[in-house]
């Protein structure tokens, strides 16, 4: 029985991660789900959250933002995402003004504001800090 799974975070741009892990963690439409090697086939839509993946024993991370969906297959897990993110790819600063921006755009309501897209904005920006405060830690 194998131990590992491989995993595959692709983009419309690029692959993100591709390699053989212990344990990935994702958030789906219906909370987290936790994949191990032999798992049962499943298909799931993602939610904006951070994807945490074992291997050697150590957890790492990666923001995953916008539309996703996730395929697991005994041998394999696929997760499709508008955008992943490494956390040495984030730019700390323009997360940090992107939260702000959307703190702001959400303290004063106004009808030229879309709600559900600051909303978004803002969980966006806060998984991308969430991130890289879980890969230093």
């Amino acid at each position: 029985m194998a131990s590992t799974i491989k995993l595959d975070v692709v983009t419309p741009e690029r692959v993100v991660y591709s390699e053989d892990v212990d344990m990935v963690i994702a958030r789906s439409l219906d909370g987290d789900l936790g994949i191990l090697a032999n798992h049962a086939p499943v298909i799931a839509a993602l939610k904006i959250g951070i994807l945490r993946i074992k291997k050697d024993n150590r957890f790492s991370h990666l923001a995953v933002s916008g539309g996703g969906f996730m395929e697991v297959s005994p041998e394999k897990i696929t997760i499709l995402a508008d955008s992943a993110e490494k956390p040495g790819e984030i730019d700390l600063e323009r997360a940090k003004a992107a939260k702000d921006r959307a703190e702001k755009r959400l303290s004063t309501p106004r009808e030229d504001i879309d709600q559900t897209r600051a909303e978004a904005a803002l969980r966006r920006a806060v998984t991308r800090l969430e991130t890289i405060d879980r890969e230093r830690s």
